[in-house]
């Protein structure tokens, strides 16, 4: 990766005096890489996606899409970018082939041309068996792979996905994070929006939380687990009535109280150094003569970062 691709300084856009949806929104998206917005509904991701793709003009602030003011420099922005938004904008009567052949004409392409990137892009995303198949036939992933297909016959610099896995079964999510990893390996730079954790996590190289129209943070999956804390250990209790013991063990091997979870009999504590605190553990749990069921070490889950996040934000 190299060079900034998208760089957004104090984007504002309100709908209406009382509703801020961007507030002083910063984003600097490096080439190649994906980059995922994350955040509750009403945030400001689609917002500043919108924005970005040209389809909004801010109320104050900057905003560059590879090397151009979305502004100012409108068209040359939609030569350079391609936009997948939270529904597919197909027709279900018509071919993969055929949806594809006529996205091609809209570009301006030759019935030639159109047909040779219709066949291209269907071999790219794994569409070339079912292309003559009308489209109200293809599964959710499917939908959403062709969808991605149509925003690529130009073959853009940059590639915003509103939230597009809404509505998929994890197998259709699957295929659309294949796709996705596909054209980022390809050099396809990504602005994903997403409420999906998981999928940022999976995807992004950054991330960054938005709440109430701005940035709250910002950096990799791991940067921001370590925003909320380090590694945890949780111990799960063989019985129930081995939990106290058990928390007292935790205690005396780490010096802190852990969180208990009396339905789970799980106890979870946050430790600095995760190997010297699972040997003492463990030297504990044989001295007081106890067998647990698990123990596990972890990092923080994105989850447990969103949340503590957002209420701070609020």
């Amino acid at each position: 990766m190299y060079g900034v691709t998208i760089e957004v300084e104090q984007l504002r856009k309100r709908y209406g005096a009382d509703r801020p949806a961007l507030d002083g929104f910063d984003l600097r998206v490096e080439r190649g890489a994906v980059h995922a917005l994350l955040g509750p509904n009403g945030a400001g991701k689609t917002t500043a996606v919108r924005i970005l793709a040209t389809l909004l003009r801010p109320d104050g602030g900057t905003a560059r899409v590879a090397g151009h003011d979305v502004v100012r420099e409108a068209k040359a922005v939609k030569r350079r970018i391609g936009l997948v938004g939270q529904q597919p904008a197909l027709d279900e009567a018509l071919s993969g082939k055929q949806n594809l052949d006529l996205f091609a004409r809209l570009h301006h392409l030759t019935a030639k041309e159109a047909a040779t990137r219709a066949d291209e892009l269907l071999e790219r995303f794994d569409l070339a068996d079912t292309g003559d198949r009308p489209v109200k036939k293809y599964s959710g992933g499917m939908r959403r792979r062709l969808d991605l297909a149509a925003s690529l016959i130009l073959a853009p610099a940059v590639l915003f996905l509103d939230e597009p896995t809404t509505g998929l079964d994890p197998r259709g999510r699957g295929e659309v994070w294949a796709a996705v990893r596909a054209l980022t390996a390809a050099g396809t730079t990504v602005l994903l929006t997403t409420q999906y954790l998981d999928e940022a996590d999976q995807l992004a190289d950054r991330i960054s939380v938005l709440a109430a129209g701005r940035t709250i943070a910002e950096g990799t999956p791991d940067e921001l687990r370590g925003l909320v804390g380090g590694d945890r250990i949780d111990v799960t209790a063989r019985r129930p009535e081995d939990l106290a013991a058990v928390t007292a063990a935790v205690t005396r091997a780490t010096g802190v109280a852990p969180e208990r979870d009396a339905d789970r009999w799980r106890v979870s504590v946050e430790v600095a150094d995760r190997m010297t605190a699972l040997s003492a553990l463990i030297r504990e749990l044989d001295g007081a003569g106890l067998t647990v069921e698990d123990i596990a070490v972890r990092r923080p889950t994105l989850d447990e970062v969103f949340l503590q996040l957002t209420e701070v934000a609020k």
